[in-house]
Parts: C-alpha cells; sequence; structure tokens
C-alpha cells in the first residue's frame, strides 16, 4: 500500500489585467482557487506596477488595485457573499466583470496541500522566474 498523501480536487483561474483590449495583450496578477474538499477558497495578486505600466502608461493603478483588494475580500469577509456558498462565491469572482480585469477559463486539478496551492500556482502564473540570461545573449 503506499503512503502518499491523499490529493484533492480543486479549480482555479488566473486574473489578468487587459489594459488596452483592442491590442490583446495581458498580464497575470492573480489566481482564484477554489478546493470543495477541503472548503477552501482563496484569491491572491501581486502588481508589478512598472510592468503593468510598460502595457499602458495610463493605467488607472490605484482602482486597479483597489478592484483586486475587494475581490480578495470577497472571499473571507462577510457581507453580499455571506449569502452565497463559497462556490457561489468562486463563481461570482471569475466570471468576467470588467474588460481590463478578466479571469481565465476555469481549470482543475488534483493537490495534497490545499493552503499552500495558491501560494504555487501564484509562482507558476503570475510571478516572474529568475532570470537565466538574456534572450539571445552569449557568454
Amino acid at each position: 500500500m503506499s503512503s502518499l498523501p491523499e490529493r484533492i480536487r480543486y479549480d482555479y483561474a488566473v486574473l489578468r489585467v487587459v489594459p488596452r483590449v483592442e491590442r490583446g495583450e495581458f498580464m497575470n496578477v492573480g489566481v482564484i482557487v477554489w478546493c470543495p474538499q477541503a472548503r477552501h477558497l482563496a484569491l491572491d495578486y501581486e502588481c508589478d506596477r512598472a510592468r503593468l505600466l510598460a502595457l499602458d502608461p495610463e493605467l488607472d493603478l490605484p482602482m486597479l488595485e483597489a478592484a483586486l483588494a475587494a475581490l480578495k475580500q470577497q472571499c473571507t469577509a462577510p457581507g453580499p457573499a455571506a449569502s452565497r456558498t463559497p462556490r457561489q462565491t468562486f463563481d461570482f469572482l471569475v466570471a468576467t466583470k470588467s474588460a481590463v480585469l478578466q479571469g481565465s477559463p476555469v481549470h482543475s486539478g488534483l493537490t495534497a496541500d490545499a493552503q499552500g496551492l495558491v501560494d504555487e500556482l501564484m509562482s507558476r502564473f503570475v510571478r516572474r522566474p529568475a532570470r537565466s540570461g538574456a534572450c539571445g545573449a552569449e557568454d
């Protein structure tokens, strides 16, 4: 018999900033995760202001950060979200609400660590990997 930890199903979406929809450019800024078995709903985000402004120098960063903070609060705070189940809150959070702030399609996976999942997904989809050298540069 294997001693592997039990893996549970989760759903997630990546939050994207699309400053100018007509250009089709976007930057991943966060993730939303729902693990039904663990009843774990979480959202986290990080805004690399310099990279966002490189996409659109006129982007309203305070408004964007306020919108992201309000979405994150939906995961934990009472209020309108209190009348929804965690799954309904997840569905609300991933629904298209803005041209500038969009969720990716919902994806599923399996994990043995529901609590560490948000950080893992942030590292995979949002945070920039360490540079290993410039493209085309010769040593």
